[in-house]
This record gives C-alpha cells, structure tokens and sequence, in this order.
C-alpha cells in the first residue's frame, strides 16, 4: 500500500506548484497592468545590481548586525531548501535519503552543513521576532504595519522556525543519521521504540514538506514575495543619477510646438492625460517596486518628512499601491475587463497631504535594500493633481506663474535678472 502515499505525495506536490503558478502569473497580470518602460539596455550593469544588491544584500550592510543575521536566513533557508530536491524524489519515488550512496562521505557533509544554516536561522529568526514584539524600534512598531502586515511579519518567522525545528527533528528520530546539530536532539527520544522513532520521523517528514509547500503558496500573499521579486527589481533598478527626474514627453512636444509651431504635426492628438491617478497609469516598474516591497521601512525612517511628524510614509505609499493594485487585479480576474469603481489610487488610498510633504530627496530610494522608488510613484501623483485638478498650494501656484511669465521662480522681469551684479 505504499504506493498510495506516493500517489497522494505526487498529486500534493503537483497541486502546490501548480497554484504557486497560477498566483505568480496573476501577479505578473496586475504588474502589466502598469505604462511601459523601456528599461532592457546596459545589461552589464543590472547584472551588476542583482549580484550586489541582491545576491549580496549590499544596502542591508549598513547596519551590519542586522544584515548578517538577515544574511543567516536568506542564505540559509535557500541553501536548506536544496535539500527539497531529495525529499520530492524521495516522496515520489518511496525511498529513503536516495542522494546518500551516491553521494558517498559528502553527504552527511552536506546534511551537517544544512543542520548549521538551519541552527542559524532558528537564532537569527528568534531575534528578528524579539525585535519586532518586545524592543521598541520605531520603524517595526509604526502604525504603518498595524493590522495585518504585523501579523504576516510574525507568521514568517514562525513559519520558518517551524520549518528549521522540523528538519533538525526528522534528521534526529532517523537512527541510522548521526549530524551534528539533530544528534544532541537524540537523547531526548531515548526510550522510544524503532517504530515510535520511525512515526516522530515520518511526521515531521510529511509536516516539514507540506510546511515547505504551504509556506511558498503563502508567499504571493505576503510581504515575503520580495525573496523572489527582488532580484528582476534589483535589474530593472534605475541606473540614472539620484534626484534625475524625467520630464513628460507630451508637455516637453507642446512646449516645442508652442516656440516652433512648424515643427507640429497637423494630426497631433492631446495627451489623454497628465501625471498618473490610478495605479493603471503607473509604469510597470512602479507596479513592480509595490510588490517587491519587504514593509522593512528604511526609507520612512530615512524620509525627513516622516521624522518631523508629516504624514507622508514611503513605506505606506508602496503599500497602498499594493493593495490598490491587488483591488483592480481581483475586479479584472472576476468580470474579465476593468470597470471603474468610483475609487483611485490619488485620494482614496494616498492623500494629498501625504504627496505634499514630500521633498523629494530621494532618501527613501537611497535606503531602499530592493531598489524601489517611491518617489517616482509619489511625483507621477502629484503631477496629475497639479496638471489635471490645478490642486496646488498657493505658494506652488505663485512659484508656478512667476516661471510661465518670468523664465524664473522669482517676480521679476527677466531684463532685470543680472541686476544683482551692478550692486556694490
């Protein structure tokens, strides 16, 4: 009858890839959702930003303790999920540890290497859930992460204590296995039968691997999916110089138009819009940035806004987008087409105080682990409540007419610009 388990091991594992799938391709649909962009050239470059900024985690090593412990999980859980490759073989197939005689004396190498990730993770993940529920570390505590993102925070960690406890358990109730780490576990299961330790091993087997397929279909859910989407984020990053803005090509042409009038095409359409309203309006890599988010809130505690008290928050920007985005991409999934539902990403889940604090500094963007950009979000909203509502602070709209009539920010005549230089 142990084909049965076989059977019931391979339609679980088929099951599990195939709704991590579809979620991903779901996502990958709402992403699209967004503008073009144009961002394939200078592949030397991203490779570069992938090997550096996620691969090697270079922005987290600013805090260097932090950054070793997240190291121990990044790596390690990775690392440890090599060993999901034995175990799918071992599931399908009905063996026991199949890689063992032909990997030879590397194997308990391998295990023993696995079992000391795995201990480090326990330790760095026991850390991280200290420092989220008992220390009083204002960008983990904010209310920003009220709610929900407090709890799928906590639920990953637990996840993969879990997962690592699992492991070391099923490598200690083997009696045949001697490791490093699950051999100090063996005294604790002294006194048990053969069958007794065969049951402890089957069980933390079956519970470890469906903890592994339960944990990946929960990734699209989660805060977590930056363990995949920082890497294409991390190439598709920016290369420009910080603080480079891009101007609108629609207005640059009308500018254009209004000082050479010949040079405008007699069919020329008018843009449809200005800046962006909804998250349609985005570019792609915008979408992107707002799923790729890890909710550490670096840029917020970076943003001089936030610090003096404002209600702007990078960090909850890039999360109303996520969950704006997610609302249109649930509407489009159930009626097959957008229909408008009287909401939009400007006003009814960002505010117009919230775009107005910003200074545009790019600190956030300085910070961010995963090269996300909320700036670029936050001036693509600004530039439709100024250029679609007129909705501008009084001293923007001074500043505003000074440069139509003036060429410059001030309210004087442009003969009059190098007057200062006749001063004594």
């Amino acid at each position: 009858m142990a084909w049965i388990a076989e059977i019931v091991f391979g339609l679980l594992t088929l099951g599990a890839f195939f709704l991590f799938g579809k979620n991903l391709l779901a996502i990958r649909k709402n992403i699209l959702l967004g503008k073009p962009a144009d961002l394939a050239g200078n592949k030397a470059a991203r490779w570069k930003n992938v090997a550096l900024l996620a691969f090697g985690q270079k922005k987290m090593f600013s805090n260097p303790l932090v950054a070793i412990l997240h190291l121990f999980v990044y790596v390690g859980f990775i690392i440890i999920n090599i060993e999901l490759l034995e175990i799918i073989v071992d599931g399908l197939t009905g063996s026991h540890r199949i890689f063992e005689p032909y990997l030879g004396t590397c194997y308990p190498l391998l295990i023993n290497s696995f079992e000391i990730l795995a201990g480090l993770v326990l330790f760095a993940v026991i850390v991280f859930l200290i420092r989220r529920n008992v220390l009083t570390i204002k960008r983990l505590i904010s209310k920003d992460l009220n709610g929900w993102p407090r709890s799928d925070a906590n639920i990953i960690l637990i996840i993969e204590v879990v997962l690592m406890s699992l492991f070391l358990t099923m490598n200690a109730a083997d009696p045949e296995a001697h490791y490093i780490l699950s051999s100090h576990i063996k005294p604790l299961l002294n006194g048990l039968s053969e069958s007794q330790l065969s049951t402890i091993e089957h069980c933390a087997w079956w519970l470890h691997i469906m903890g592994i397929y339960a944990f990946m279909n929960y990734l699209p859910y989660s805060k977590h999916l930056h363990i995949i989407l920082a890497f294409p984020n991390a190439y598709y990053a920016a290369l420009e110089p910080k603080g480079k803005m891009h101007n609108m090509e629609s207005v640059q042409k009308e500018v254009l138009y209004a000082m050479q009038p010949e040079l405008a095409p007699t069919d020329a359409a008018a843009p449809d819009k200005f800046g962006a309203k909804d998250v349609m309006d985005l570019s792609w890599k915008n979408l992107m940035d707002a799923y790729s988010c890890t909710e550490c809130g670096r840029c917020s505690a970076a943003c001089p806004a936030n610090m003096t008290g404002k209600l702007l928050s990078p960090r909850a920007i890039m999360m109303k987008t996520r969950d704006r985005l997610e609302s249109v991409g649930k509407q489009i999934q159930q009626n097959g087409e957008w229909k408008e539902d009287g909401k939009s990403l400007l006003h009814d889940y960002i505010s117009v105080e919230e775009l107005r604090a910003c200074t545009t500094c790019n600190a956030c963007v300085e910070e961010c682990p995963v090269s996300i950009s909320p700036l670029d979000i936050i001036v693509e909203l600004r530039r439709s409540l100024v250029m679609e509502e007129s909705n501008a602070p009084a001293e923007w709209n001074g500043m505003f007419s000074n440069i139509e009539n003036n060429f410059a920010p001030w309210k004087f005549s442009p003969d009059d610009r190098d007057a200062w230089t006749n001063q004594a």
